[in-house]
């Protein structure tokens, strides 16, 4: 018994040193060793590192493509519309010591990063444009984020707008802009039809007045056309002298 109670301490400081001696990392995964506190490794792994212990640690780092929610954020625009926007970003570490010693928590920081980038960048510009043009408005605030994160050795891959929510009085505003817009293009498209009514109207008073037998002429299919119509009272504002002038003329 006595034997076996020197032996279990023995066996746990050994597993302890063990543990701490030998690390593990994925494939997805790379080390940045610091021996004394001066990175020793840059980029170690994957599988099996080794480790003096009480002088050399290990931090891990996640090499895949992250994926974080930029939590909601108020908007005003260009235009003083007050909106709220969230979005998504996707991005991955590039340079595993600068993430670890440039920035105390690179997940943090780039988040924080980009709520400021949203902001500031959706602010210039208006509603229209929030709802039209998303896509130029991902890449503008991608490759912000991407300029920014360089130093800590992140690369920002691609940034998505998810949701662009407006007030309900706002929108109420919105409705009535539009349909007063609506209403303004049919009344400019009336316009427009009635000057190029206008306009051949004029051309076809022009050859009229040029030849006056035409304009007897179209007078005399004026008077078939209604005659046509035997529910119709016909006042004709010729004699029939003047008629048969016409008639003997033409």
């Amino acid at each position: 018994m006595a034997s076996l109670s020197f032996i279990i301490p023995i066996i746990v400081v050994a597993f302890i040193v063990l543990q701490a001696t030998i690390k593990i990392l994925q494939e997805y995964e790379r080390g940045v060793v610091f021996t004394l506190g001066r990175v020793s490794r840059k980029g170690a792994g994957p599988g099996l590192i080794f480790l003096i212990p009480g002088i050399q640690t290990l931090r891990k780092v996640d090499m895949r493509t992250l994926v974080a929610d930029v939590p909601p954020q108020d908007v005003i625009s260009r235009d003083n519309v007050s909106v709220n926007v969230n979005a998504v970003i996707y991005y991955r570490v590039i340079d595993a010591v600068r993430a670890m010693v440039q920035v105390e928590n690179f997940k943090e920081a780039t988040s924080q990063l980009a709520q400021t980038t949203l902001r500031s960048v959706l602010g210039k510009h208006d509603l229209d444009e929030m709802l039209q043009e998303r896509d130029q408005l991902n890449k503008d605030i991608q490759k912000i984020l991407d300029e920014q994160t360089e130093a800590w050795g992140i690369k920002v891959a691609n940034v998505e707008i998810k949701r662009v929510d407006v007030d309900g009085s706002m929108i109420r505003a919105i409705a009535r802009q539009a349909e007063a817009e609506r209403e303004r293009r049919a009344k400019v498209i009336l316009a427009e039809g009635e000057l190029q009514a206008a306009a051949k109207l004029r051309e076809a008073a022009a050859v009229l007045s040029a030849e006056p037998q035409s304009m007897q002429l179209r007078y005399l299919n004026t008077l078939q056309e209604i005659a046509s119509d035997k529910t119709n009272t016909i006042v004709f504002p010729f004699s029939p002298e003047d008629i048969g002038k016409m008639l003997g003329k033409s």
